[in-house]
C-alpha cells in the first residue's frame, strides 16, 4: 500500500492510467458486460478485474488521478438503458454523483448499447468492476495535466 493511493488503484490499474495518453478512453463496466472479449481489441489488450467492489468506488478512486478531457463536449459516456436512453439507473446516478465531485458541471453523455460497445473496443484498456447491476458501463476519457 501506499501513502495518498486509494488501494482500489491496484499495480495493473495505476500502470493503465499512467500509460494512457490525452484522448485515451478507460472503458469501466460492470460484472455482466462482456469484458474480456471487448479488452482483447482494445489499444493495450488489458483486463483488470476488480472483483467485490461497487462502481461508484471504483470510478471515486479512479477520478482522483485520471483527468478528465475539457477539450471536446462529451468526454465521459454512458450505455443507454435500452428502450429507455434518458433513464438514468441507480448506478449511473451514483457515478455521475463521484463525477460532479471531481470535476463539477460535467454531466455524462448518453450512447446506445452497440454504439457503446463499438467505442469501447476501441479504448485503451478494460476495467471490469464487480457490481452486477445493470448499465453499469462508461467510457472516461483521458485529458492532460497541464505542466
Amino acid at each position: 500500500m501506499l501513502k495518498s493511493i486509494h488501494p482500489i488503484l491496484s499495480p495493473d490499474l495505476l500502470w493503465v492510467l499512467a500509460s494512457m495518453g490525452h484522448g485515451d478512453d478507460l472503458v469501466l463496466v460492470d460484472a455482466n458486460h462482456p469484458a474480456t472479449a471487448i479488452a482483447h481489441c482494445t489499444a493495450s489488450g488489458r483486463l483488470v478485474t476488480l472483483p467485490g467492489l461497487r462502481m461508484a468506488e471504483v470510478a471515486a478512486a479512479i477520478l482522483t488521478l485520471l483527468p478528465i478531457d475539457d477539450f471536446e463536449p462529451a468526454p465521459v459516456r454512458r450505455m443507454e438503458v435500452v428502450g429507455a436512453p434518458e433513464e438514468l439507473p441507480p448506478v449511473q446516478r451514483e457515478v455521475q454523483a463521484e463525477l460532479a465531485r471531481a470535476v463539477p458541471g460535467l454531466e455524462m453523455q448518453g450512447m446506445e448499447r452497440f454504439a457503446f460497445y463499438a467505442a469501447a473496443r476501441m479504448g485503451f484498456a478494460v476495467v471490469q468492476v464487480g457490481d452486477a447491476r445493470p448499465y453499469g458501463c462508461f467510457l472516461l476519457r483521458k485529458g492532460i495535466i497541464a505542466g
